[in-house]
């Protein structure tokens, strides 16, 4: 009876890939927009000549450097789980993430390494413009990554392009199909933007702690204006684009949107839910407290529309946890919503010309800070979460997609990465708050270039001026 009390081999293997994915999206979420920022720093720099702009730009090139280390790391375990724990989804679907994944490493990750070195080492060694082309291109490569991650993702959401062969398998017929399927375009926009915040919430608190300590601080006052013009401009923008990426998900994943939606009836001037327990046995959701009609105003952008409960779909296709999708859309929205305040506040104050003296607003900001990585991340358990019981959507279960591996060997897994991850991921972030707490100040050193730069087959030492040698007859 306790044996049948244990998670399954399905439970644990699932839970270790969204434990590694989890520490791994929170790295690019900041790096994606980082790289931004700092291309339109340096950009600010080379039109201005101001010293300001290349303070900031080194001051954060440092905590990129560690970021985007980090990020890399961190993903590296996610392709040997596609592997070990999930060989039948891996086989059944080559054909077609092969090729996506592959071009990531072939155009994003050749991109990103082969100048990261100049963006980090090379300002003082090449020129100007051809330092801020290292830096663009490192920016390009992000997004670049961000492209075809999504786009496989997004495929495993709404399949297109592909035909089954006679084993199963997922083989591409339309590769602009399967590249720009239905929710790539929306879940592409909505997962940038959400990365763009991420750093302006990031930035904004690092400059707003900075005030706090000393109100004058221009180059804190640089970064904490240009995170709430982000804010301020971005934010609604994605409430926007959240929207539309809703309104898309409710046409091709209507299962996933009553989940988030907490709907088990299918009703006209159907209620936004704002709070409430989903029980999937009894068939509702308790405790509910809504507002009616606003859900069918949001979704079908109609007052009056019938929108779809789960009690209408086969319960076979619901998500297996209705409350972590419903709770976890609701932080999501909740600090969206955090967010155009926060923005619209700043805006506010600006106009009165007290953006940097209203001390309130940066303790506002500062508790903000984390609330990108949190919003983003309970975004990415309403789009992983709510998939299931899918690994492709509608048409591969998660059941028959796990290798055949025993229960023990991936809760062993799971432990060392628990350990590793807590050891290796904790230090690093304790040195990038240890960077954070850091006053941005006149002629900000970068990464050093004293110590040598180590390459493959390379022994990076001083120069050995070999001593003349000796005749033999000497």
């Amino acid at each position: 009876m306790s044996a049948d009390l244990l998670p399954s081999a399905l439970d644990l293997a699932r839970a270790q890939f969204a434990f590694t994915v989890v520490w791994h999206f929170l790295f690019p979420a900041f790096t994606i927009g980082l790289a931004s920022y700092l291309a339109v720093l340096e950009a600010f720099w080379l039109a201005t000549d101001r010293d300001i702009y290349l303070d900031t730009y080194r001051y954060w090139l440092k905590i990129f450097a560690v970021a985007f280390a980090m990020g890399v790391v961190s993903g590296l375990v996610m392709s040997y789980q596609f592997g070990t724990n999930w060989s039948v989804f891996s086989d059944r679907t080559a054909p077609v993430l092969g090729p996506l994944l592959g071009y990531e490493v072939l155009t994003a990750f050749f991109l990103e390494a082969g100048f990261l070195g100049v963006m980090l080492f090379g300002l003082e060694r090449v020129g100007r413009r051809l330092h801020f082309l290292a830096t663009g291109l490192v920016a390009g490569g992000t997004l670049l990554s961000a492209f075809w991650i999504l786009s496989a993702n997004s495929w495993m959401q709404t399949p297109a392009g592909h035909v089954l062969d006679a084993d199963g398998r997922f083989v591409p017929e339309d590769w602009w199909a399967v590249i720009f399927n239905p929710s790539f375009p929306y879940r592409f926009a909505h997962t940038v933007t959400a990365a763009y915040l991420t750093t302006a919430m990031i930035v904004g608190a690092v400059g707003a702690w900075h005030l706090l300590r000393d109100r004058a601080n221009p180059r804190a006052r640089l970064m904490f204006s240009m995170a709430m013009w982000m804010a301020a401009l971005v934010a609604p923008v994605q409430l926007v684009l959240g929207d539309l990426h809703g309104g898309n998900t409710y046409h091709h994943q209507p299962a996933k949107v009553a989940a988030m939606e907490g709907h088990f009836e299918s009703v006209a001037r159907a209620p936004s839910i704002l709070f409430g327990w989903p029980d999937a046995q009894a068939r509702e959701t308790r405790y509910e407290i809504g507002i009616p009609g606003l859900a069918s105003l949001y979704l079908a952008h109609d007052l009056d529309a019938k929108v779809t409960g789960l009690n209408d779909l086969p319960r076979n296709t619901w998500p297996t946890n209705l409350p972590l999708v419903f709770w976890a859309f609701r932080v999501m929205v909740g600090l969206g919503l955090l967010m155009i305040a926060l923005g619209g506040l700043s805006l506010y104050l600006r106009r009165k010309g007290r953006l940097y003296d209203e001390p309130w607003l940066h303790r506002f900001a500062v508790a903000m800070g984390p609330s990108g990585l949190i919003a983003v991340t309970a975004g990415w358990v309403v789009t992983e979460a709510g998939r299931q019981p899918f690994t492709v959507y509608g048409l591969l279960r998660t059941a028959d997609s796990v290798s055949p591996i025993a229960a023990p060997a991936v809760a062993a897994s799971l432990a060392a990465f628990a350990v590793v991850y807590f050891a290796v991921f904790g230090a690093g972030i304790w040195y990038l708050f240890h960077l954070f707490n850091q006053a941005p100040h006149p002629h900000e050193p970068g990464p050093s270039a004293d110590q040598p730069v180590r390459t493959a087959g390379i022994t990076a030492a001083p120069a050995v001026v070999a001593e003349p040698r000796l005749h033999p007859a000497e």
